[in-house]
């Protein structure tokens, strides 16, 4: 009798060695899975924070394609007697449209006391009047009685190293564009100047630079030229036309 509980005692020892063995087995496979998760769970998550970083990154990114073709209608060729440039459209209402463009462009016309000038845009000429001019920023407002679509212009100046697009008439050819950067933010004869490395020529002068939300920055006005000097253009702070010569369309 003895023995018989000996071994009922001795099988039960063994079930329950077996059964504690098979838990503790569960519980170790439980623990891995729950790791894996865990690892999984963490592993998706820093991929959902590449993501939206790069998602970020693509909308910062500027399609200066829509840029331009958005502009185009608001950078018009002036056309004088002794030559040409461009303007942009810097406020539009019920009496017309302002346009901004560099006083050299006009003043010959100016100093002859002729007022008068074409506006062209795209194949539509419209009579321009000079208004308003500050010979030492080299600017000019040329009043239309058409009612064009309006720039915004940009509260801050641009950053060093901003990529940006001039909108210009070089030589004539309307609505022409050009990529640079920023160059340098400076002063020069006493005036302010944003220094680009977008290529403009003759013709550029009084067309819109845009960032990269199609506000315009500044103005473009000149560009060294010589033997080895390459991407020296010089544009004018949009803030010097809004502070004393236009109302500028700001968003």
């Amino acid at each position: 009798m003895d023995r018989r509980l000996a071994a009922v005692a001795s099988a039960c020892t063994l079930a329950l060695l077996l059964a504690a063995a098979s838990l503790g087995l569960t519980l170790r496979a439980m623990g891995a899975n729950s790791g894996l998760l865990a690892a999984q769970a963490s592993s998706a998550a820093a991929l959902r924070l590449r993501l939206d970083a790069l998602e970020a990154q693509v909308a910062s990114q500027a399609d200066w394609t829509v840029i331009a073709s958005s502009a185009r209608p608001s950078v018009l060729t002036i056309t004088t007697a002794s030559g040409l440039g461009s303007a942009w459209v810097a406020h539009s209402g019920p009496a017309g449209s302002d346009l901004v463009t560099n006083f050299h462009v006009v003043a010959d016309g100016w100093k002859a006391a002729d007022v008068t000038v074409q506006v062209q845009q795209g194949d539509r000429t419209m009579n321009g009047t000079i208004t308003r001019t500050d010979q030492a920023d080299d600017l000019a407002v040329i009043h239309v009685a058409e009612r064009l679509p309006a720039l915004t212009a940009a509260f801050t100046r641009p950053r060093l190293g901003e990529t940006v697009m001039a909108i210009g008439s070089p030589l004539g050819l309307g609505g022409s564009v050009s990529i640079g950067v920023v160059s340098r933010l400076g002063s020069l004869d006493g005036s302010d100047y944003v220094q680009l490395s977008a290529p403009i020529s003759p013709g550029n002068s009084g067309g819109p630079v845009l960032d990269r939300h199609g506000r315009v920055v500044a103005v473009t006005a000149a560009k060294f030229v010589g033997q080895g000097v390459e991407g020296l253009a010089f544009a004018i702070p949009v803030q010097t036309v809004c502070v004393s010569l236009v109302a500028c369309q700001q968003a």
